[in-house]
């Protein structure tokens, strides 16, 4: 009879921790997932003020090019060995290879046409507020990027390049975010509202 209760009780020892290991667990998932969104927002606002800072470096006339750290010295390039050295360093490059891809090439083909016949393109901007123009509900960047990518086909529409323009609209005050749970949303800002901004003219 006594081994019946220590067999009992070694399983129930075991059932007990097996549950604390596991709320323990799910606790640290939620705990990670609540960093990585906060990680996300913080890294979407980096991207936003980058780009506000290289229009600001480009319209002061300033490379954006990092500078050398004072006191520390440029590396010297260690001069050909051999002469097998001097002949590859010599040889000319091959010419670029023909793009695989068909789509790529005609996008290509069409964005060389457009500049070629003086017709320039529209900025991101421009068309990122020209389609939240027309909308009347909050869309997301993927959302965004999926639409324009619709409406033109020539142009090679990157969900990274939709973000990083929505965030420089939003510091411009032509977009408005919003945030819902873990996602975030992209507005139009009504023509009243926009602060005025001589830097709104800039292209994208």
């Amino acid at each position: 009879m006594a081994t019946v209760n220590t067999a009992s009780d070694v399983k129930a020892e075991y059932e007990q921790k097996v549950a604390d290991d596991l709320a323990t667990n799910r606790s640290e998932q939620d705990r990670v997932r609540a960093e990585l969104t906060r990680l996300q927002e913080e890294l979407l606002q980096l991207e936003g003020s980058e780009q506000v800072l290289v229009k600001m470096q480009a319209a002061l006339g300033v490379s954006s090019t990092p500078t050398a750290k004072p006191g520390r010295k440029a590396a010297k390039v260690p001069a050909a060995r051999d002469s097998k050295s001097k002949g590859a360093a010599e040889k000319p490059a091959h010419s670029p290879k023909t793009d695989a891809n068909p789509e790529r090439r005609r996008k290509n083909a069409a964005r060389k046409a457009g500049s070629e016949g003086g017709v320039s393109e529209p900025t991101w901007i421009e068309l990122i507020s020209a389609y939240l123009a027309t909308q009347s509900e909050p869309k997301s960047s993927a959302e965004i990027a999926a639409a324009v990518a619709k409406e033109n086909p020539q142009r090679d529409v990157q969900v990274t390049v939709v973000r990083n323009t929505l965030e420089l609209g939003v510091a411009r005050g032509l977009v408005e975010r919003r945030k819902q749970g873990r996602s975030v949303y992209y507005q139009t800002v009504p023509t009243g509202e926009r602060a005025s901004d001589s830097s709104d003219a800039a292209a994208v």
